[in-house]
């Protein structure tokens, strides 16, 4: 028996890569628990695990006394000098329990207690391991698919990717192999929670990382990434060696570099633009391959109105606008795309909204505030809907209106 539950304590150990202290100190604490249901909880007892024999030894200790009041605490002298002539009232007297004896309920308790404490120490172990990989990559098997999302096989434990996290154009079978992104480890009652990413941002620049060595060094840095998973995404690039090409590090020999994170997000296509710390630049590089004609810049707003030939409205914006909002994403600034028609429209009515305030002395901000852009706005508005304009009385409304016949017949 002796030997046999030190090869069981040693094999545990091993395959579930448990402290074989921490194992005996469980065992230790199962007979303990059981001895406890059987014999009642005011028992003095000691559980230890012999390292001699292999075994865990349980004993009973009995206070020797004049007059037994307390038969689970206390054994008379008379009883005790049977044991050791030499005891006196006082002494402690222990004697040794078979485990055998703690019957059938009491071993399938102590077994549960072990089995939990297992499991709580594997758990530990898992959550240990993982708390500090957030951010890496891991390979798994699709186990099972639940109303969360999809549950994957890691070996000693499992990951969830949430619906949420999933790349929306991507179908995945029971036993595919996947890779994901670790985003989050939460410890939980029932084990550490591990949860993981395919569409999140930081994902590509994972791949990044372990794709293209420059990135990995620190040569070529990764100053941002917006992405529209399974579509497009952007990733803005710099470095500070001049012997670098930061866009051909990232795309590799004859764009090997590029192809593997492709082929790995399943066809998701990627630009690869060029960091600038003036924004106007930087929004160049990013809508490419548009070409801009102005770009003007509003710090305090963060807003930048792109100016471009006719031509190029459709490769700015993109398909659904999804050029425009990456680019956008990937700036933090909100981005208005104009054809360059369309921009001189719009100053030539903000040139006569101008004048049309200024007849009516009022701020030209309370005409837009009122949703009129131009002149046909007002011109087809009635005096009720002019009344609205803060600062609009209907004296006023017959200058605006005088002013409006002038500018149409100079047109």
């Amino acid at each position: 028996m002796s030997t046999e539950l030190k090869k069981v304590i040693e094999q545990i150990s091993k395959d579930k890569g448990i402290d074989k202290d921490l194992l005996i100190d469980t065992l230790e604490e199962a007979v303990r628990v059981s001895a406890y249901k059987k014999y009642g909880d005011d028992i003095d007892i000691e559980v230890s695990f012999n390292e001699e024999t292999n075994e865990i030894e349980v004993y009973q200790f009995k206070v020797v006394v004049e007059e037994v009041n307390n038969p689970q605490l206390e054994i008379s002298l008379e009883e005790a000098k049977i044991h050791d002539g030499n005891i006196q009232v006082g002494d402690e007297l222990g004697f040794k329990l078979k485990i055998e004896d703690l019957g059938r309920i009491a071993a399938q308790s102590a077994k549960q207690i072990i089995i939990q404490k297992m499991r709580d120490a594997e758990q530990e172990i898992i959550y240990e391991e993982y708390k500090d990989r957030v951010g890496e990559i891991i390979n798994g098997i699709i186990q099972r698919r639940d109303k969360q999302g999809l549950i994957i096989n890691l070996g000693r434990t499992e990951a969830l990717l949430p619906k949420n996290e999933m790349i929306p154009t991507e179908r995945y079978q029971r036993n595919d192999r996947i890779q994901a992104y670790i985003i989050e480890v939460k410890k939980e009652g029932r084990g550490p929670q591990i949860i993981v990413s395919r569409s999140h941002p930081d994902y590509v620049k994972a791949l990044f990382f372990r794709e293209v060595p420059e990135v990995a060094d620190g040569t070529v840095k990764i100053m941002a990434v917006a992405r529209d998973p399974g579509k497009r995404a952007k990733v803005a690039v710099m470095t500070q060696d001049s012997d670098v090409d930061p866009v051909g590090a990232c795309v590799g020999v004859k764009g090997s570099r590029i192809h593997n994170i492709v082929s790995e997000l399943k066809g998701e296509k990627i630009d690869i633009v060029i960091w600038s710390p003036d924004i106007a630049t930087y929004a160049a590089n990013a809508l490419a391959p548009a070409r801009i004609s102005k770009i003007f810049v509003d710090e305090e707003e963060k807003i930048l109105e792109i100016i471009v030939p006719d031509d190029q409205l459709t490769p700015a914006i993109g398909q659904r606008g999804q050029n425009v909002k990456l680019a956008s994403r990937l700036l933090g600034w909100k981005i208005d795309v104009y054809t360059e028609t369309r921009y001189s429209q719009l100053n030539e009515d903000k040139r006569i909204l101008e004048q049309l305030a200024s007849v009516a002395e009022v701020p030209m901000q309370n005409f837009l505030d009122a949703g009129f852009e131009s002149l046909d706005d007002v011109a087809n508005a009635s005096e009720k809907e002019l009344l609205q304009i803060e600062g609009i009385s209907e004296d006023k409304i017959a200058d605006i209106k005088a002013a409006i016949n002038l500018l149409n017949s100079n047109k």
